[in-house]
């Protein structure tokens, strides 16, 4: 697509700005303030992992539909219209009381607010070949640290207020200031009927089916494997089969929606299974911090967010040293086996806190490394993965697509895993714990006499009850704490396993 060069550089990047920031910033808020929300809707944690899922489901469909859309209606009519429907589906978050309403919300969210962050990196190149693309580059690369950095405090400082609902009042705000920027600086033009991709409906609701029904499949698979078995094996075939077809029908045509032949080079698709990977490890990761540090260990959500922002305020650091170091050092095995070695570290370093931990002292440390795993391999891999494909506009659009497509099926896969990973580990703690929740143990009726007594000397009504009622809560405490950190000593080994298959590599290097 041919477009003008912009007429408001400043403004443009801002809007790219922006428009990245906001992406990372409703996925991270959303994953940390999850139990929340759930409390608020009466969604179980199954349910939220469906409406994660479904999101994904939409999202992969707006994406693949994302330059269709654009070369019909111009890039200024197309983000407003993307931004009209975001803010519409934030509102009904906003005021959603039941799990439907807010699954509702969410799927008009990501038909508006799926195209963001493609639609932002695209927009980098409405810049000519110059310094000035390269500044667009930084730019989105910036926000992508400042928008997950921000998101927990954000979140915190909402969810503390007994108002989650402000996380989507911040959404709608930032909407449309984009909206006021989009108007002035996006320009309108489209290109020629003959220069426009193609479209059919049956592969696009083929992929709609294909990615819902593998969404599907892994999402229900840890709960009803045994009962359902065949009905898991025939959805996740379904999805295969669907997905497929969808792959087929872009091989055929010679201007398809998504240019697949044109990808067909192993740099490409190393790099997308990495992306796909670290999104799917950072959705589940994103909810996890707040089960441990929440309800297993017990900080306030005040406490919390102030914290985990200063730890991947390292994110932002990350990145101004990438961006002085990468033109003089470009090679990509350094970079790789520094972010996973730190990957390794943080995994470890929290699934070695316990409920004497110090959240500055021990936790922001290890959250900083998390950071640096994210910046240096996400960048790493977004500046080696395009190479032999950014030299024509159109796949280099259709690459981007692609690769986002997958990012929202590995970040819902990572959520539904977390999900599915942290009440099976909890209901295996519980039962060992509670082994040693019977009347004849000394070390449960001893503590159960000292916070009788203990009760009772400051007035309490019904001591022993209450006494009771607080070891049983302190025993589902404990076995969240372990299911968490049981997950995150699982991602130190990934880590490790990481940094040694990425030094051995030689696709990205």
């Amino acid at each position: 697509m041919h477009i003008a060069p912009p007429r408001h550089p400043r403004l443009l990047l801002l809007t790219i700005f922006l428009l990245t920031a906001t992406e990372y910033l409703q996925s991270g808020m959303i994953a940390f303030g999850a139990g929340p929300i759930m409390g608020e809707i009466g969604a179980a944690p199954e349910e939220f992992s469906l409406i994660s899922a479904m999101y994904a489901c939409v999202a992969v469909a707006v994406i693949a539909k994302q330059r269709w859309l654009a070369e019909r209606l111009g890039w200024r009519r197309f983000v407003l219209c993307s931004l009209a429907i975001f803010i519409f589906g934030a509102g009904l978050c906003a005021t959603s009381d039941t799990t439907s309403q807010f699954m509702a919300g969410r799927i008009v969210m990501a038909l508006g607010g799926g195209t963001f962050m493609t639609s932002s990196r695209l927009l980098v190149n409405l810049f000519p070949p110059s310094p000035s693309r390269f500044t667009g580059i930084k730019f989105f690369a910036t926000a992508l640290a400042v928008g997950s950095s921000s998101g927990p405090f954000l979140a915190s400082v909402a969810v503390s207020h007994d108002g989650w609902q402000w996380i989507f009042v911040l959404l709608i705000g930032l909407a449309i200031l984009i909206g006021v920027l989009a108007l002035i600086c996006l320009p309108s033009e489209v290109p020629h009927h003959e220069l426009r991709t193609q479209s059919h409906p049956v592969m696009l609701m083929a992929l709609v089916a294909g990615t819902f029904f593998m969404l599907y499949a892994f999402q229900r698979s840890y709960y009803d494997f045994y009962s359902d078995l065949p009905m898991l094996l025939a959805a996740g075939l379904l999805g295969v089969l669907a997905l497929g077809y969808f792959v087929r029908g872009m091989h055929a045509g010679e201007r398809p929606l998504l240019h697949l032949r044109e990808l067909c080079n192993k740099r490409y698709w190393a790099g997308v299974s990495l992306f796909t990977f670290c999104y799917a490890l950072m959705g589940a990761t994103n909810y996890m911090l707040p089960a441990v540090l929440q309800r297993g260990l017990g900080f306030a959500w005040e406490t919390i967010g102030p914290v985990q922002a200063a730890g991947l305020a390292a994110t932002v650091l990350t990145w101004a040293v990438m961006s002085f170091v990468v033109p003089k050092r470009p090679a990509a095995k350094q970079y790789y086996l520094v972010g996973f070695l730190a990957l390794s570290v943080f995994g470890w370093r929290v699934s070695s806190l316990s409920p004497q931990a110090d959240l500055w002292t021990d936790f922001v440390p290890a959250l900083a490394c998390y950071g640096v795993f994210v910046m240096l391999v996400l960048a790493t891999t977004a500046m080696h993965t395009f190479r032999e494909v950014q030299h024509h506009e159109t796949v280099f659009s259709h690459a981007q697509q692609l690769k986002n497509m997958l990012a929202q099926f590995g970040s819902s896969l990572g959520i539904a895993l977390a999900t599915a990973g942290l009440q099976g580990r909890m209901a295996a703690h519980y039962t060992a714990l509670n082994g040693r929740f019977v009347a004849g143990d000394p070390a449960y009726g001893q503590a159960l006499h000292t916070l009788t007594e203990s009760l009772a000397q400051h007035g309490a009504a019904q001591p022993a009850t209450v006494a009771l009622a607080s070891l049983a809560q302190a025993l589902g405490q404990q076995a969240t704490l372990m299911a968490g950190l049981d997950y995150f000593w699982l991602v130190g080994l990934v880590g490790l396993v990481g940094a040694v298959v990425m030094v051995g590599q030689r696709v990205l290097k």
